[in-house]
């Protein structure tokens, strides 16, 4: 196993306690940091089950190695973020839009 089938396969597993999840706001400074703006009320729709929830309301995961960002519905990996070398690699695939 290489070291990046590691980080997929971490961000790809189901969250083992649900009580570990914040919400969208405590990523709220690097959204803005990544998007230039406020995104804590930007809309998206998973691109799994069609669920739509403002980012504010999505389920946050900070593991250590990054950020992995969760549809409520579904579990679904909506957003990852890691940062390497200074810069913050953002990943959106899971999303099917945002607004």
């Amino acid at each position: 196993m290489t070291m990046d089938d590691a980080t997929l396969d971490d961000a790809d597993a189901a969250p083992d306690d649900a009580d570990a999840a914040l919400d969208g706001n405590a990523i709220a400074g690097l959204l803005a940091s990544v998007f230039g703006t406020d995104m804590t009320m930007a809309v998206g729709t998973c691109g799994s089950c069609g669920a739509v929830s403002v980012v504010a309301e999505l389920a946050v995961y900070r593991p250590g190695l990054g950020t992995v960002v969760r549809c409520r519905s579904c579990q679904s990996v909506l957003m990852v973020f890691v940062s390497v070398r200074g810069t913050t690699c953002v990943d959106l695939m899971g999303l099917a839009s945002m607004s």
